[in-house]
């Protein structure tokens, strides 16, 4: 499915982590609630969603999905980890997240799918990422040039100012 709406809805009462109420369509004509403590979801993220009737497998017993009351909200669902789903690699807790060309409702692979699609082609560009997400760290050097260009801009602006005020 993929995340329409984020709402932060409390915390954990067992380990204080913050819950968040998500509106997820999952390919049906209305969206689903679904609340997690994962603290990777983001909005339009894609993730394998278990719904209601679902079975997820945790430490290896089949546990059915039910409705349920968490942090004061109704979650119709759950958003999967990596275990659930009985791949490799991935952390407890952690949202798996699928790339764009898994259809909404569809179900999971059966191995954690390559987030660039698996190919070498380069992709259409579909706008900014999250701001710092996939920047280049800067080095020393590039980090103390930028901040003697940053002083010198203020400093011309102080000056000009001061211009402007003595006229």
């Amino acid at each position: 499915g993929v995340i329409t709406s984020l709402e932060p809805c409390g915390s954990c009462k067992k380990s204080s982590k913050t819950l968040q109420a998500c509106k997820v369509d999952i390919g049906d004509e209305k969206e689903i609630t679904v609340v997690t403590a994962a603290p990777n979801v983001r909005l339009q993220s894609r993730v394998v969603v278990a719904p209601i009737g679902s079975t997820i497998s945790k430490d290896g017993e089949d546990i059915p999905v039910t409705k349920a009351t968490v942090g004061g909200v109704i979650s119709e669902g759950m958003l999967c980890d990596s275990n659930m789903l009985g791949w490799t690699g991935g952390a407890k807790g952690i949202a798996v997240q699928v790339p764009e060309q898994f259809e909404l409702g569809a179900a999971p692979p059966s191995s954690k799918p390559r987030m660039d699609g698996g190919d070498s082609k380069p992709k259409e560009d579909i706008g900014p990422a999250a701001p710092g997400l996939f920047e280049k760290k800067l080095t020393k050097e590039e980090k103390k040039k930028l901040a003697e260009e940053k002083r010198k801009a203020k400093r011309a602006a102080k000056a000009a100012a001061k211009e402007e005020k003595d006229k």
